[in-house]
Parts: C-alpha cells; structure tokens; sequence
C-alpha cells in the first residue's frame, strides 16, 4: 500500500518539493498559512488540511519544510499540532533547516509517543527542488531512513544517511559555511574585476574550468550579471542558518572566524533592506563599499 503522505510548509522550496511527490504517485495532503500555495498544490492533485493535527491524522509520513526551529516547534507539538493526533509508528521527516541540538529534542520527545524522526535538510535551492534533484542529508535510525526511501528519493537525487538525529541538520550546517562563502570569495572577486573594467562575463568564462570553477559560480554569476536576486536561498534564511553554525560551534568549542565575519555581513545586508533577496546578492554588500556595480559588459 502507499504511503499517505502529510506536508507542512510551502514556501520556495516546499511547494515543488510537495508537488513532486505527487507526479511519484503519493496521496499528499498539504497545509500552509499562505492558502495561495495551498491552492496551487491541490490544482496538482493534493488535499487541503486546515491545520498540522488535521494533516497528521491521515498520514504515515509528515514533511515538515519550515523557516526556522521554533516554528517546526510549534507545528508538531503547539495547540494544532502533529504530536495531538499522530499514530504511532507515523514517521516526521522535518526538512527544515535548524540546529541539531533542536533536532535531537524533538526526535526524544516524538519518541515517546512511539513517533519516528528524521532530520533531512536540503540543498540545492529553488531550482533543484523543482526539478526533483536537491541534495538531502538525514540523520536517524537507518531502518527508518530505509523505510521511506523511496519519498525522498522523490524529491532528490542524492540522498545520503549521515548517521544518527540531528547528523542531518550537522551536515547542512557545514553545507551553508561552504555554500555561502564560497558565494562571499566569489563577491570579493567579480567587485575587483568590476572596478578594475574587465568584461565579467569573459572573465567568469575564463576561470569556470579551473580550480576557481563550482556549482555556485556556475549558479550565482549568470544571475549577479542580470542584477537577478529574487529568492532561491533568501538572504534572511541563510542568516539565521549561519546563526545556528555559530552557535553551535561555539557550544562545542570550534572558532569560526570566517563564518562569523559573514554573519555580519547578512546581517548589514539585512538592515540594508536586503533580508527577502537571494543569497547571490551578498555581493551587494561588497558592490557598496567598492562602490561599484557587477553588470555585463
């Protein structure tokens, strides 16, 4: 029998990720505050619940795909939540990207009402998620990560079990130190160019196929020369993930002094009217000081 699946929140990266399951075959019932989205899914075959306890009644897995930990909080355990009406052996997926210690809390508590929990943070951005490719990181008991596979297998194309709850949301927090700054070196850069007068995109052609060469330049730089930031990753988002980074390593006694210095700069970005713009627009923040703008030839 297939598995009915539950999932909470549709924003960028929940609404495609919920269709896709639903072009796989998978009864999906859906809700969200933003009825809009809930509308668009259900013209794609989903059903429409009114809160996380009416989506958890009906479901063997729950997708939780929310901003922050506080919210995945108040989702499974708050007035409506999942935790009122889930059965036992019911599996949550949560999606999200939060700290692992938050991870691990909610796992502990879940079990106590025999409730299974995986931690599955994505990568890969509005682009992957529609397209069914993001890269998903899990963290929980493998007989559970086997068990529902063959969902998130629906939604990416490179799975991999990290190891116990709250690897997942570990591995993500590394991902984003990677990711975004990688997206600040590359920044550094294109501002230098530019203010030097080079040709940006020749430039970007020139050093693509060496060491210089990744997945976010490729991403990143066609979109920084067409000055298009809408959201893919917002910059408000990886804020508070690179938050989370921070906190967490200081927990554990790791300095990070790259990481923090670009927490700062989100956070100028932030106060500079930037927080709901994708996180490519980090260079926004170099193009100022320079003042200099990175634009095709």
């Amino acid at each position: 029998m297939s598995k009915k699946i539950g999932f909470i929140g549709l924003g960028i990266m929940g609404k495609p990720m919920a269709i896709n399951l639903l072009k796989a075959g998978y009864d999906v019932t859906v809700t969200d505050l933003n009825k809009e989205a809930v509308e668009q899914v259900v013209k794609s075959g989903g059903l429409a619940a009114a809160s996380p306890q009416e989506v958890a009644v009906t479901s063997d897995v729950i997708i939780t795909m929310l901003p922050n930990a506080n919210i995945v909080k108040g989702v499974i355990f708050g007035e409506n939540g999942i935790y009122k009406s889930a059965k036992e052996g019911t599996v949550v997926i949560d999606m999200s990207s939060i700290s692992p210690v938050v991870s691990n809390e909610i796992a502990n508590e879940l079990a106590k009402q025999g409730i299974e929990m995986l931690d599955a943070p994505v990568s890969g951005g509005e682009p992957k998620a529609v397209d069914g490719t993001l890269a998903i990181m899990v963290g929980g008991k493998e007989e559970v990560y086997e068990s529902v596979k063959d969902v998130l297998f629906s939604m990416g194309s490179a799975v991999t079990l990290v190891g116990g709850n709250g690897c997942g949301s570990t591995a993500k927090l590394a991902n984003q130190i990677i990711v975004n700054l990688n997206i600040a070196a590359m920044s550094e850069a294109l501002v230098l160019a530019a203010k030097a007068g080079i040709d940006i995109d020749k430039m970007y052609q020139a050093i693509r196929g060496g060491l210089a060469g990744s997945a976010v330049l490729d991403a990143k730089v066609p979109l920084i020369l067409d000055r298009n930031f809408v959201a893919g990753g917002r910059i408000d988002i990886n804020l508070k993930d690179i938050t989370n980074v921070m906190e967490t390593a200081h927990a554990i006694g790791v300095p990070l002094p790259l990481s923090s210095q670009l927490l700062e700069i989100f956070h100028a970005l932030k106060v500079d009217g930037k927080a709901s713009h994708d996180h490519g627009g980090i260079v926004q923040y170099y193009e100022k000081l320079a003042q200099v703008e990175v634009r095709r030839a």
